[in-house]
């Protein structure tokens, strides 16, 4: 049997005068305040997310989620070696998660053109490098093969480098390395990247990881760390705490023990600073629901002040202020179930057009990114969606009181 009171409650909101449904200025109000309040924080939170997961996931392509080094090894890239074993590697592989392994070596150097140089970093590969990363951010050339029995000289450079030297792709030039002699390679450019975290971009240069064993004069087995992808990110911090205390009591071939980092811990400044922003979201939620709340509360009033007369008839037929309360609460559902369809609707288009037009761009030097990122789940839509409609229900329930003053006698004489 259909509801009393939601049968009344329809009558109410859907009532019309002349074919046109009448809702008064301060309810219409209600209404905008709160779908403006939800397009806002669907807004904030595609935005928020897509910022730390465009800016984290460029700093594990360039660094990996948790990377395996010597115990003595400073910050600099200048790394001390490890040697490395087919039996560390199947270590590796055997703690849960882990979904790829790659050596890699780098070697601080300068890169010189006839007209100018730079400092950079040579970072070695080896065959089983994952060039998933690269390709995706590769704009001009291709990417170049690691021969398991001979050193290619090929390299891919960033777009930052090969426009501060004028160099293209097919181009060669020198790079000098200061030990214990000056040492010199050529190399040639296959491709060109540009990733637009600029920190990185202008310093990584990717080669042959032999060229780089061949300048530190390093064994074939030894690398300056391992580079360890795993399947999930949420998994990171427990990953990377059962490697380290599965490596804790290991040594190399040479005696040296293993160090086990993440990438929050290789790179705390930004991942501190990316934690912060999850504040900015809580703050802008918090202050859209209350205008959104209390834009509704001004509607319901307005609302139970224009049925005064319909409440004391009610009453005087011997309806309960709990089930008169009941109408209302359906009235004011039906409201912010119209506010949240607009806000919905504004709020996804407005995430759409962002995310396929990058109409609104960015410093890549001062945010990593070029472009404002979108990153809109149907879990944080549908958590936003929930958590607007019950704030705000929660937020009229103490106003919606106001119904059990009214008196039968005066409010039917009420104009």
């Amino acid at each position: 049997m259909r509801s009393l009171e939601l049968f009344i409650a329809k009558k109410i909101h859907f009532s019309k005068e002349n074919n046109r449904q009448v809702i008064p200025p301060a309810v219409r109000i209600a209404i905008t305040g709160i779908a403006l309040g939800l397009a806002v924080m669907i807004l904030s939170t595609a935005i928020t997310i897509g910022f730390k997961k465009e800016v984290r996931n460029k700093v594990i392509g360039f660094g990996s989620h948790i990377q395996v080094t010597n115990f003595d090894s400073n910050t600099s890239y200048e790394s001390a070696p490890i040697a490395v074993t087919d039996t560390l590697i199947s270590r590796l592989y055997a703690c849960p998660g882990i979904r790829h392994v790659e050596g890699y070596a780098t070697k601080p150097g300068m890169l010189k053109t006839e007209t100018d140089f730079q400092g950079m970093i040579l970072k070695g590969v080896d065959e089983g490098f994952d060039w998933t990363f690269l390709r995706r951010h590769l704009k001009e050339g291709e990417l170049f093969t690691v021969y398991p029995d001979k050193a290619g000289a090929d390299v891919i450079i960033s777009r930052y480098l090969a426009d501060l030297l004028q160099l293209t792709v097919g181009d060669s030039f020198l790079s000098y390395f200061v030990q214990e002699d000056i040492r010199a390679r050529r190399f040639t450019i296959t491709g060109i990247y540009e990733t637009g975290f600029t920190d990185y971009d202008k310093l990584f240069v990717i080669c042959d990881i032999k060229q780089v064993r061949r300048l530190n004069g390093w064994d074939d087995d030894q690398v300056s760390g391992l580079e360890v992808l795993i399947d999930d990110y949420d998994k990171l911090d427990q990953t990377a705490e059962d490697l380290f205390f599965s490596l804790a009591e290991k040594t190399d071939r040479l005696g040296n023990a293993y160090f086990v980092r993440s990438v929050k811990e290789l790179n705390p400044m930004i991942f501190n600073w990316l934690e912060v922003l999850d504040m900015n979201v809580v703050v802008i939620i918090v202050i859209m629901l209350a205008v959104a709340g209390f834009t509704m509360i001004s509607g319901l009033l307005v609302v139970i002040l224009e049925r005064i007369n319909m409440i004391g008839i009610l009453k005087a037929l011997g309806q309960s202020n709990g089930s008169i309360r009941q109408v209302f609460l359906y009235v004011s559902f039906f409201l912010i179930g119209r506010g949240m369809i607009w806000g919905n609707i504004a709020g996804i288009l407005l995430c759409a057009i962002q995310h396929y037009s990058r109409l609104i761009k960015l410093d890549p030097a001062t945010y990593y990114l070029d472009a404002v990122p979108i990153d809109l789940s149907i879990h944080s839509l549908l958590l936003l969606n929930i958590g607007t409609c019950a704030a705000s229900m929660l937020m009229i329930l103490g106003p919606s009181h106001l119904i059990s003053k009214i008196k039968p006698a005066q409010s039917i004489r009420f104009e």
